[in-house]
This record gives C-alpha cells, sequence and structure tokens, in this order.
C-alpha cells in the first residue's frame, strides 16, 4: 500500500538556479521504477522492500525515471555544487588531486552503482541515495562537523543535515521533492565507527540503503589511503603489509576487491537481501579503518593543518551568537525553528574558503582574529529572537 507523500518535501516555486525540471515533475513526486528486464531490483522480496513508499507510477515527459529525476533535481541544486569546496580529509591547498567532497560523492555513487547491478536493484536510487548523502556536510570534513557537534546545543550529524537539505532548505525553503526511499537512505546512511550492515529503525528501508552504507565505506577506505600517500602524510611502507597484500596498490584495486566479495559473499532470502563480506574482507577492512583512524585522521601532523579551520569555525560561531546585527543578517533565517539552528544550517552550508572568507569579513584583522577566551563551552545565554 503506497503511503502519501510527505507534506514537508512538497514543492513550492523553485529558483531557478537551484532547482530541475520543477514544471516538468510538478509538485507531486512520481513514484518507483516500474520493473524492467535490467531493473529487478524493485520486484526484490521481503520486508526491506515491500511494495513503493511513493505514489506512482507517473510518466516523466522526457522518458526519465522517477529516481532519475530524484538524482537531477540533487545535481543541480546549489548545496550539491558547493561539495566541489568543501574538504574530505586533507585540505585542497596543497594539492590539485586530493579529493573533495564532491568527488567522494561521485565515486561513492560509481560504487553503488555498480553493487546495485551486481544484485540486480535499482541503480537509479542507488545513485540518487548517494549523490544526496553528503549535502548536509560541513566545510572542512569531519573536523568541521566535530566542532559543530561540540558548539551547537543538541549536537550535529551531517546526515540529519543533508535530509534538512533536500526536505526544507534547498530551492529557498521548498525542498528538492526527492522520493520517500531517496530520503530514508540519505538519512541513514552514516555508521560512524559501526558496523555497516544493521537491523532495526536505523537500517534503511531499500536494500538500495543498504548498498550505499557499503558504498560509503568502500570508496573512503580506498581512496582515503591514497591521498595520505598523496599527501606525504604516509608511505607505501607505512601501510601494514596484511593490508597491501589484501587489497593492493591502487584505490582501484581496493575498491575492486571490496565489490567482489560483497557481491560473492551476500544471499537473496525469503526475506530480501542478507549483504555481507566475508569474515577475512570484514577483518581486513576492519583494520584498515583502524589504521586509518590511527595513523591518517589523528595524525598529529594533519591535526595541526586543521587546527586553521578549527578555530576557523569557532570564531564565526562565537561572532553569530555575540553580535545581534550579524545573527540578523543570516540567509534563511526565517527557515529556522530557533538560532542555533539558524546558524547551524548557515555554517554547514559554508565551503571552505567561504568559511575563511566570513571569518576575515567579520574580523578587524587578517586572518581572522583568535580570541583566548574561546572555548567550546563558551555559549550565549538566549537572542531576542
Amino acid at each position: 500500500m503506497p503511503s502519501s507523500h510527505p507534506t514537508a518535501i512538497t514543492a513550492g516555486q523553485p529558483s531557478p538556479n537551484d532547482g530541475a525540471d520543477s514544471k516538468e515533475a510538478g509538485s507531486q513526486n512520481p513514484g518507483p521504477i516500474a520493473p524492467g528486464p535490467q531493473n529487478p531490483g524493485s520486484q526484490n522480496p521481503g520486508p526491506l522492500a515491500p511494495g513503493p513508499l511513493t505514489p506512482g507510477p507517473i510518466e516523466s515527459p522526457s522518458g526519465r525515471t522517477p529516481y532519475q529525476l530524484d538524482r537531477d533535481r540533487i545535481i543541480h541544486c546549489k548545496a550539491f555544487r558547493r561539495l566541489a569546496h568543501k574538504t574530505q580529509v586533507f585540505v585542497a591547498t596543497s594539492s590539485d588531486h586530493f579529493r573533495s567532497r564532491l568527488t567522494h560523492t561521485l565515486e561513492v555513487s560509481q560504487v553503488a552503482r555498480t553493487l546495485a547491478r551486481g544484485f540486480s536493484l535499482n541503480e537509479d536510487l542507488a545513485e540518487a541515495i548517494s549523490l544526496g548523502h553528503d549535502l548536509g556536510h560541513t566545510p572542512f570534513g569531519h573536523t568541521g562537523e566535530k566542532v559543530l557537534n561540540r558548539l551547537i546545543p543538541g549536537g550535529f550529524n551531517h546526515q540529519d543535515q543533508s535530509v534538512r537539505v533536500v526536505t526544507k532548505l534547498a530551492n529557498n525553503g521548498s525542498g528538492l521533492n526527492l522520493s520517500t526511499e531517496v530520503i530514508d537512505g540519505i538519512g541513514k546512511h552514516s555508521k560512524g565507527g559501526g558496523p555497516v550492515f544493521i537491523k532495526g529503525p536505523k537500517c534503511p528501508l531499500t536494500p538500495e540503503g543498504e548498498l550505499v552504507r557499503a558504498s560509503d565505506l568502500i570508496a573512503y577506505l580506498a581512496h582515503d589511503l591514497e591521498d595520505a600517500l598523496e599527501s606525504n602524510l604516509l608511505t607505501v611502507s607505512d601501510i601494514p603489509l596484511k593490508i597491501r597484500s589484501i587489497f593492493g596498490p591502487s584505490a582501484f584495486d581496493r575498491v575492486k576487491v571490496m565489490v567482489q566479495d560483497l557481491i560473492a559473499n551476500s544471499q537473496l532470502t525469503q526475506n530480501g537481501y542478507e549483504f555481507s563480506f566475508s569474515p577475512a574482507m570484514h577483518e581486513a577492512m576492519t583494520l584498515l579503518r583502524v589504521f586509518l583512524s590511527q595513523e591518517v585522521y589523528r595524525n598529529p601532523n594533519l591535526v595541526n593543518q586543521l587546527q586553521f579551520c578549527v578555530e576557523c569555525l569557532k570564531y564565526i560561531f562565537k561572532s553569530l551568537t555575540h553580535n545581534q546585527k550579524l545573527f540578523d543578517g543570516l540567509p534563511n533565517r526565517h527557515l529556522a525553528d530557533d538560532p542555533f539552528q539558524a546558524i547551524r544550517d548557515f555554517i554547514a552550508g559554508m565551503t571552505d574558503r567561504y568559511a575563511i572568507s566570513y571569518a576575515q569579513s567579520i574580523s578587524k584583522s587578517s586572518p581572522f582574529a583568535r580570541p583566548k577566551d574561546l572555548e567550546f563551552d563558551d555559549y550565549p545565554s538566549v537572542f531576542d529572537y
């Protein structure tokens, strides 16, 4: 039984520069893709995919499938374009070859489409979830996310912010009017340090959503190691022999072995797909995750490089929470339920270079001042909002 489309994401009058095919798609998003010989994923049995979650099917005049429309809305929105100027791990000032948040997103999408095809699932759905999964990410990568999580009362995580972007902030407050399955996959893609495949309410509604969780991990395990070598933070000899022997010398090799292992060791049951890596691959991926965490993400040289970014975001937050005039000038403040949500939306939407530029513009010095009393627990009292 199809459920009605959430009213919170019904499209209004989108900006001509921040939407895709609003006249063609209308305010009612088309339903899931009809089954076809090259896309039997919509017929996947079991509770993972009990049936269409969005109204439809409705044909697109251009012949695009509903999830292709979702994909197009995502890639035409401003938040997607800003990903090109947001850090993945390494700030792109010392090399033109480091991954950005956008190139990471594209690599996740490529892996997800490959996996969806390997399992005869819905490639368009997997692609749409992948392309939207990091739209709410902060500047300066996970460093920026950790800063906001400590500064904002109630915390911050980028997957919830990504959902807020596609349901509320994009198109000047109208949202992108995406399918329920895509929004669900975006909101449940993040794993932290936890397992990839889970059960319960945090598990995506669709097997394609589960594959995006795996694709995100596969992509960053492959490319973050390559970027660490590019940055000279590591040398090949620093990488444990077991990791090198299993995953190979390049990001391409690492993606290949993980994708092939997942496809070979997963099963289709009466209750849907049971995705799984082999015990040996699971152990190797865990080893690589731990290695990257200890030797790359927490490497003192990288931490020192990112300290400037930490201070930048702290300074912006401090200024916005103590300067009513600055706060009143925030764009889209009317879309927020409280002052901290308005500040969160503003900072999370920044690119790296805009964050630095904004901090300099509100400071009397260049680069921006770094007050000694700027601490994480230094919250404002209450605004007259």
